[in-house]
């Protein structure tokens, strides 16, 4: 069984990216490469086709994380129905992605935060008007969530 899992903001440069980067690190690490499909995207259109932003490259590149590879673009119609988990960075995003998703994938959407097992956060705040402690703090509580993804989706897989 593949289980498929897309990440999103706004412009798809900072946060989905920067999870899409390290969920696809953990899943590879964890030997789950074949069975797990990892993407990301943003509600916006405002950036297709750029590279994430070079802070969020900068800051995790530097915890092992290449992001250089991946592309912005927006969320498609097609997304809710190809995705199994749908996760948004926080409530703006998820509310936007309710009011497009058809009714029989809207059990597909949640915050990627749900999975945190630390921290004790709601949403994944926006870095981009942030000076560096932004980008870390979003890949704290990305690596976290991260790990309690993997997690749930180990379990999926292995339905």
């Amino acid at each position: 069984m593949t289980y498929s899992v897309l990440f999103v903001c706004m412009g798809n440069i900072c946060r989905s990216p920067t999870a899409d980067g390290v969920f696809q690190k953990k899943v590879l690490l964890a030997g789950l490469s074949d069975a797990v499909k990892v993407d990301s995207a943003g509600t916006h259109n405002y950036h297709p086709g750029s590279a994430p932003d070079e802070r969020s490259q900068s800051h995790a590149y530097l915890r092992g994380y290449d992001l250089s590879a991946l592309r912005a673009r927006q969320v498609q119609d097609a997304d809710y129905a190809k995705f199994d988990l749908i996760l948004a960075m926080d409530w703006d995003n998820l509310a936007l992605l309710q009011g497009d998703c058809p009714p029989e994938h809207q059990h597909k959407l949640r915050r990627l935060t749900e999975f945190c097992q630390t921290f004790d956060a709601t949403v994944v705040p926006d870095p981009y008007y942030e000076g560096a402690d932004g980008f870390e703090t979003v890949l704290d509580l990305v690596e976290d969530a991260c790990e309690g993804l993997l997690g749930h989706v180990r379990r999926q897989v292995q339905k």
